[in-house]
């Protein structure tokens, strides 16, 4: 019970992880069942179940993975991400290209071609350590740096993976399966999976990177029964409560439909998640041929087909001209067979123009004029983009804690932003006009150097002060105490403090 409820877990592969010993069970099953812990907590079970992170081959290893996992998560709850120099140039483009599809691993490390020359991927190199890797292989998750800055990270895997259900040997009739897990799909381990992810990184202070590329849920009979929707709506939750920088991007030769797309959209926590697509990614409720069978049906096509295509229209005109002229019935028949022929020989071709109508609303363009997303990202340029966006959001973060700090925890995330836009458009650099409140750089200069807002600081304090005084004042029984309570706050001063703190209150009550 610890392994799980502390969450993090590391096994040595020659290690159980085990409820009850083999002999009591087969004690308990009344005949030789099991023969080893292994086969009830090896890492067989535990690293394909959700339970085991990382397995290593021995101690030594063990603990340098958990040295590794600490460097990237803070030194307390809420204390400063361990940011590092990179040593990988954050100004170099994205060289891995993806083609067909987008391989999640090589998106976010790189990838070694085949003449060995190493193609960078948006993250640090030799940064990612992925966890959970044995368990539900269609969602990717793990830590990495961007430009030295500690992240988490989900991605999507679009091949299909097998997944291995063991057989049990308590059950006589039961056998070893292999199951087919298709890429780009929510399953129910999957689902769970991203979800604790999330949860993960969040407790430990991470901002998020989503690499979006899910055409849905897998909602059948058996998902349905495993927690399909449970493990949906969680992943829900805990985006909603995110507490730090989340990005979601829709990466090159990738996707984002229907019920995927409602459980990861910005609006889910609009003070935290930012979304955004590459050029060439693509996103709708529905796919193209899913979109024409509601709003171009075939009677759809067959109407455009009568205005638009001029041997249709002639037929049409013959037919009409035959009925006002009371033409013989073989005549009508034909050319209404005619026209049918017409149609049928012109359905495909329109059916393709309809698809091809409907893959023009999923464009990356399309999302961003329906405010969807905040922006498009070439896939080349989104390395040097998102860390630039990261450190921005970060420094937001530092200084939106500071201001909740001093006024309190019910000021929220989003009225203290407003507030340091504000500050910032007030400052003399924004009066001269050289600085943008979309201006990453400018805004991470300003926010380094403290002079620009702590004169600001100052006078919230002073009117948290103030509000607090007069709190007092409007209590007759703790404007008794005031007095009291003044003379114990002054002996637990330090004697200078003490001293200058006096010759502050008389020159007010001057």
């Amino acid at each position: 019970y610890l392994a799980r409820l502390g969450i993090r877990c590391i096994q040595r592969i020659d290690q159980p992880i085990i409820l009850t010993g083999f002999s009591a069970l087969n004690k308990l099953l009344g005949r030789e069942v099991y023969s080893s812990h292994m086969q009830l907590g090896g890492p067989k079970i535990m690293a394909t179940n959700g339970v085991v992170h990382l397995t290593v081959p021995d101690d030594l290893e063990g603990v340098s993975n958990i040295l590794r996992w600490l460097s990237y998560v803070p030194a307390n709850i809420g204390g400063p991400l361990p940011i590092t120099k990179s040593l990988d140039p954050i100004d170099r483009p994205v060289a891995y290209i993806p083609e067909n599809t987008c391989d999640p691993r090589a998106a976010i490390s790189g990838i070694d071609d085949s003449q060995g020359k190493w193609l960078g991927g948006m993250f640090d190199k030799d940064s990612f350590v992925e966890t959970f890797e044995g368990w539900a292989k269609t969602v990717v998750t793990g830590r990495a740096k961007l430009g030295g800055i500690p992240v988490g990270v989900i991605a999507v895997e679009t091949q299909t993976m097998m997944q291995l259900v063991p057989a049990d040997p308590g059950q006589p009739d039961s056998h070893e399966r292999s199951v087919p897990r298709a890429g780009q799909v929510w399953f129910p381990d999957s689902a769970t999976k991203t979800a604790q992810a999330m949860l993960d990184f969040n407790r430990e202070g991470l901002p998020l990177f989503i690499l979006a590329n899910w055409r849905g849920f897998s909602g059948g009979q058996r998902d349905l029964f495993e927690g399909i929707l449970q493990a949906g709506s969680t992943i829900v939750e805990n985006l909603r409560t995110y507490n730090q920088p989340a990005f979601v991007y829709i990466p090159k030769a990738a996707e984002l439909r229907g019920g995927a797309w409602v459980v990861i959209d910005s609006k889910i926590n609009p003070d935290r998640i930012e979304c955004y697509a590459e050029t060439t990614a693509k996103g709708n409720v529905l796919e193209p041929q899913g979109l024409i069978e509601i709003k171009f049906r075939s009677e759809d096509l067959q109407d455009c087909m009568d205005r638009l295509d001029p041997e249709l229209v002639n037929l049409k005109a013959k037919l009409q001209g035959a009925k006002h002229e009371n033409g013989s019935l073989s005549d009508g028949e034909s050319l209404q067979k005619s026209i049918e022929a017409r149609k049928k020989q012109l359905l495909p071709l329109y059916t393709q123009i309809a698809v091809r109508f409907a893959e023009l609303h999923d464009t990356s363009l399309r999302m961003l004029a329906k405010g969807v997303i905040r922006k498009v990202v070439d896939w080349e340029e989104s390395r040097s983009f998102f860390y630039k966006r990261l450190r921005r959001r970060i420094s937001e973060d530092v200084l939106a804690k500071e201001i909740r700090g001093v006024i309190g925890e019910k000021f929220s995330h989003k009225s203290a932003v407003e507030l340091i836009k504000k500050w910032y458009m007030a400052s003399e650099a924004a009066e001269a006009g050289s600085t943008d409140w979309d201006d990453d750089d400018a805004f991470v200069a300003w926010r380094e150097n403290p002079e620009n807002y702590e004169e600001h600081i100052k006078e919230l304090r002073a009117q948290r002060v103030s509000q607090l005084l007069s709190d007092v004042a409007g209590s007759s029984s703790d404007l008794e105490a005031l007095p009291q309570g003044l003379s114990m706050l002054l002996e637990k001063m330090d004697p200078s403090r003490r001293a200058e703190f006096i010759e502050e209150v008389k020159k007010v009550l001057k």
